[in-house]
């Protein structure tokens, strides 16, 4: 929570007199610390591994990893972007089925932790793949990446993920169908009528006949075919990642609700009213979040508070 407001509950809860800068010279102390042990964790990630035996028993579910992007303010520098990432294990809990409208189980992200970043991909790749590493990724019976079509995600997902299901994020690729429908029919009940049709054989995996209706349209429609290309080259990108039926069949999400609520979360903390950071100082309260946000504050604490000075 911001400083001020900290400083308010220490007073009235705990009867603990502390002033907001001084919270703030805590938390420049200790998220330094905090990202040092972040940091060594990193390196640990990619020491070489040995090869082992197939121990069954110490085999994992499903994992998944779901990255995406937001802004904050820096001040001297604008708005910047915040990568987030995501890794959970995979499960199921009742959702409405978009087809049927039922409510039936559907996979879903649970025991999620958090990372974030404030800059470049590299430096955030190795960052997911580290958490992935600690989740004990590489005992998963089987992984996915979710993503909402970024490059960066996918060039991420290749690098350290290779060997995962890449899935893009369902919601995202409505909304190109939306766009595309609107593109089509100014009829609102015609355009309706074209996107509940399309958007159920995109549920069933069908992107292939979508891509084709597109094309056609496109040749019938040549003042709408420029638009229409936007679109198409959209599913096209992205066709080998929209295997929607094949993925709930295997009880994967299709949807990255869970990275997008991380984001929301993130931007909870460092994008109130007002509110504009200094680099430092939001680099080092970074990790702290990411740590309250995953339940382990306390584990990490102990980590940083136990490492030597600088």
């Amino acid at each position: 929570m911001p400083y001020l407001k900290a400083a308010e509950i220490l007073k009235a809860i705990g009867a603990i007199e502390i002033s907001a800068s001084s919270i703030w010279r805590r938390v420049e102390r200790w998220g330094e610390q905090i990202q040092k042990v972040e940091k060594r964790q990193q390196v640990k990630a990619y020491e070489l591994i040995e090869p082992q035996p197939h121990d069954p028993n110490r085999s994992l579910g499903p994992m998944g990893v779901a990255m995406d992007g937001t802004t904050m303010h820096i001040r001297e520098e604008g708005w910047k972007e915040l990568k987030v990432g995501t890794v959970y294990e995979v499960g199921k809990r009742l959702q409405q089925d978009v087809k049927t409208q039922e409510e039936i189980p559907l996979g879903s992200a649970k025991n999620t932790t958090y990372v974030a970043h404030l800059g470049g991909p590299e430096t955030f790749g190795r960052q997911v793949w580290a958490e992935a590493r600690q989740r004990n990724w590489m005992d998963a019976v089987d992984t996915q990446v979710i993503g909402d079509g970024a490059a960066w995600i996918w060039n991420l997902a290749s690098e350290h993920f290779y060997a995962s299901h890449q899935t893009l994020d369902w919601f995202h690729a409505c909304e190109h169908l939306a766009a595309a429908a609107q593109i089509l029919y100014a009829g609102d009940a015609q355009r309706k009528r074209w996107y509940r049709r399309w958007r159920n054989k995109l549920y069933q995996g069908q992107v292939h006949k979508l891509i084709k209706a597109l094309k056609a349209q496109a040749a019938r429609q040549p003042t709408k075919a420029d638009e229409l290309q936007v679109q198409i080259t959209y599913f096209q990108n992205n066709k080998k990642r929209m295997n929607y039926l094949e993925m709930r069949v295997e009880g994967y999400p299709i949807g990255s609700g869970m990275v997008e609520s991380a984001a929301k979360q993130f931007k909870a903390r460092f994008c109130g009213s007002g509110m504009h950071w200094s680099r430092t100082g939001s680099e080092r309260l970074i990790p702290v979040r990411s740590a309250i946000l995953s339940r382990r504050f306390d584990k990490i604490w102990q980590l940083a508070y136990n490492s030597p000075q600088d």
